[in-house]
């Protein structure tokens, strides 16, 4: 970095939850502006398993528009990033154009830089997409003060992005102005509603899917006639039973709609010419399994469905989870020395009957599932939003290692930055590194999700060294 004075006039960052449709989106009527030639339904997930996280920058000294998604840098001149870019700074200057004078107005002028992280695969089937265009809109939205409804313009980048803008239960009106006006998220019933339902993700792929979902559509668009038959006939009528089905908790009918729903999608993907195979060998089984379960018990306890991919999503109430696990342990053990098979919330081991095991009678596929998520549909009196901002400050201080910032992040009292000193026995410049990383990083450690997955990473460190595991060695020499 050269010695220019680099000032960020706004750095915004969010975050925003993954959603998954129990009544499916597939094909557009119009294109350019993503309308669907059917309404959607879905579940938006927790964001302490599933988010993305958008950091977006905003400076004079900025060339041009960038952007960087896990890592790497991707194409600011997409078509519908450079939608939702239009729309926002479009929003913006009518804003400043009324007069609103609510807040320090930002430079439209100034170029954008915006880094974005999945914490899951990205284009492996998990709305990936939805949730990454919901909240580049967020975080453009708070950057230039744009308030009001903001899932029409979500829904320029990916369609079901537009879901993703709410929490709990969320339909997708499809709408039938030509200008897209009337195709907005609606939020049916709240995150708190029903706080006994569970989501188990079971990744049997983290590859991407060797068709995406735009081109699929475009394709099912153009030769399926199951496909207009479903938007048409099915899709209308289903939507009233789901959402009557959501507002009395009825899981039985919730299961029923999502699995004829997910298998209706995937056989007008069948019916596409040429026909496209979302689901696997291993999906397949998965659904046996969910129908042998429920079969067992006379009634629909668990409940699955598919994306345009071949990880499965498993509905169920809490009192089912543990069982559950228990048999995807059995019929798809995991490798014993892999990465952790269980991820988020806690399962307890629990013994599964001879009976039932007989009663499913499937042959064991090893290492079919790479690993499960454990995440929640809904939380009981947790008040959170389905989009947080998480870091804003208006100005980043600092202007050169040559030149010392004028304004700089807090810093240990001189005693104790002394005391550390001699203990470590640390150069000082070391320690004038880390006394800045924690000045400017410390507010991200007050989020009680970075908090438990810290904790959760130094038990499981601590647990390593006690035990003496060679990777423990192999890291002190390092």
């Amino acid at each position: 970095m050269s010695d220019e004075k680099f000032n960020f006039k706004s750095l915004v960052t969010c975050t925003a939850p993954v959603n998954i449709a129990v009544i499916k989106y597939w094909g557009k009527r119009n294109e350019g502006l993503i309308l669907p030639i059917n309404s959607s339904l879905s579940v938006t997930l927790h964001q302490d398993q599933l988010k993305t996280t958008t950091t977006v920058a905003s400076s004079r000294h900025f060339k041009e528009d960038r952007i960087w998604l896990n890592g790497k840098e991707d194409n600011i001149n997409h078509p519908r990033l450079q939608s939702c870019l239009r729309e926002i700074r479009r929003l913006a200057r009518k804003r400043s154009s009324d007069g609103d004078n609510n807040s320090e107005k930002l430079n439209l002028s100034h170029k954008v830089h915006i880094c974005s992280i999945n914490n899951f695969p990205t284009a492996a089937g998990l709305a990936s997409s939805a949730a990454g265009y919901a909240c580049l809109v967020y975080t453009l939205a708070r950057l230039y003060g744009v308030e009001g409804e903001l899932s029409e313009v979500a829904r320029q980048g990916s369609g079901s992005a537009c879901r993703s803008m709410y929490g709990g239960f969320v339909q997708w009106i499809m709408g039938d102005k030509p200008d897209g006006k009337d195709s907005i998220a609606e939020q049916i019933q709240p995150e708190t509603h029903w706080p006994e339902l569970r989501v188990l993700i079971l990744v049997v792929s983290a590859e991407r899917k060797p068709v995406g979902s735009t081109a699929g559509m475009q394709t099912s668009v153009q030769t399926s006639p199951l496909l207009k038959y479903r938007a048409e006939s099915v899709v209308p009528e289903r939507m009233k039973e789901m959402i009557a089905a959501i507002r009395r908790r009825d899981f039985e009918t919730f299961g029923e709609l999502t699995m004829k729903d997910s298998n209706q999608f995937h056989a007008t993907c069948l019916d596409t010419y040429p026909p496209i195979f979302y689901l696997n060998d291993v999906s397949k089984r998965i659904i046996s399994l969910v129908h042998r379960y429920n079969t067992y018990y006379g009634r629909t306890q668990l409940a699955y469905t598919f994306d345009a991919g071949p990880n499965a999503v498993v509905y169920m109430l809490e009192e089912h989870v543990d069982e559950f696990v228990e048999l995807i342990k059995q019929y798809f053990p995991p490798e014993t020395n892999g990465e952790q098979f269980l991820k988020g919330l806690a399962v307890s081991p629990v013994s599964v009957t001879e009976e039932l095991k007989s009663a499913i009678g499937m042959e064991s596929c090893p290492r079919g599932i790479s690993y499960i998520i454990n995440t929640k549909a809904a939380i009981r009196g947790e008040q959170w939003e389905p989009i947080m901002p998480q870091v804003e400050s208006k100005q980043r201080p600092g202007e050169s290692m040559k030149e010392p910032p004028s304004n700089p992040p807090p810093r240990l009292p001189a005693e104790l930055r002394r005391k550390r000193q001699e203990d470590a026995a640390q150069p000082p410049a070391l320690n004038e590194l880390v006394a800045l990383f924690v000045g400017r990083s410390h507010s991200l450690w007050k989020d009680p999700a970075v908090m438990l997955w810290l904790e959760r990473n130094v038990k499981e460190v601590l647990q390593r060294v006690d035990a003496n595991e060679p990777v423990v060695e192999e890291y002190e020499k390092k």
